[in-house]
């Protein structure tokens, strides 16, 4: 991890914070579908212009073109509108929070479903620690007592799922350029939301919009979409997939200084407390903090 890479990984997560201050802002004018193909759609223009200034040819053959349809649905079609559709109703601080269980369930759907991982002693640590700070998030919610309702969490769990099960299907993708697969789900994921957006869009007003409104979501497809794959490209190139996942950790406490700063918003203290809870499981599940321990020294020696 280069000082660059440093900074391209706080980048990430400053940008990924703010895709849920963007969103909570504009779910509250555009139903939430129309704004999910609103981002897809513009994130795939620009990343195929992207292809075509780089001269990467996109693979047209149908079998490829159904894998993106696929990995299209599963890892931003369905997660994007779960998320959206859950903060029509909860703070954005609290949305990343739930989101920042995608490493958890990976690992069980890569483990339990796929059979591509085995579990370790400190992914099943990290795995009932995740479980616990998620279950201290969710319990003020099952008794009605933080305001937000219990469906809205459940639905950024189930995109965190969703992410979970299309990270195990992009195995396929590999061999192919980096960029490719990423325009191809976002091209799938446009043509799933069109039809949604054009039904869920019938009563929606582009005109009654607000420019701020507008803002949002051309920062959320071209910034927070398309430009923040590019980053993440160049973080899977120069520093590796595990550094590049130290990201996960960072956008909850991104997301959350942005919604204080910008909406006012605050976490709670049983927020908090799970937010921390969550967060030490991500570092056990991760692995590399153990290095640090003195027995784990004396067993590499």
């Amino acid at each position: 991890m280069t000082l660059i890479n440093w900074l391209l990984l706080a980048l990430l997560s400053l940008i990924w914070g703010g895709t849920f201050l963007f969103a909570k802002i504009a779910v509250a004018e555009i139903p939430p579908l129309v704004l999910v193909f609103l981002r897809v759609f513009l994130a795939a223009l620009v990343l195929h212009a992207v292809l075509r200034i780089a001269r990467q040819r996109f693979p047209l053959a149908p079998g490829m073109l159904l894998s993106f349809l696929m990995i299209g649905l599963l890892n931003n079609a369905i997660p994007f509108s779960l998320i959206f559709w859950g903060q029509t109703a909860i703070s954005a601080s609290l949305a990343s929070i739930l989101n920042a269980t995608t490493p958890i369930f990976t690992v069980l759907v890569a483990t339990l479903a796929f059979r591509h991982e085995t579990l370790q002693v400190h992914r099943v640590i990290g795995i009932g620690l995740g479980l616990a700070g998620v279950a201290v998030l969710l319990l003020p919610g099952l008794e009605g007592a933080d305001g937000f309702p219990l469906w809205a969490q459940l639905a950024c769990l189930g995109a965190a799922l969703s992410y979970a099960v299309a990270a195990s299907f992009a195995r396929r993708f590999k061999g192919l350029p980096l960029m490719v697969p990423v325009a191809g789900q976002l091209t799938g994921a446009s043509v799933w939301m069109l039809p949604l957006a054009l039904w869920q869009g019938a009563s929606w007003s582009p005109a009654q919009t607000s420019l701020a409104v507008w803002a949002c979501v051309i920062a959320l497809g071209t910034i927070g979409t398309a430009f923040a794959y590019l980053i993440y490209f160049r973080l899977l190139t120069g520093a590796g997939a595990t550094n590049a996942s130290l990201v996960t950790l960072l956008v909850p406490v991104s997301a959350s200084v942005l919604g204080a700063l910008v909406l006012g918003e605050s976490l709670t203290g049983g927020q908090f407390l799970g937010m921390a809870i969550l967060l030490l499981g991500l570092v056990v599940l991760d692995g590399r903090v153990l290095t640090l321990l003195p027995s784990s020294r004396l067993r590499r020696g």
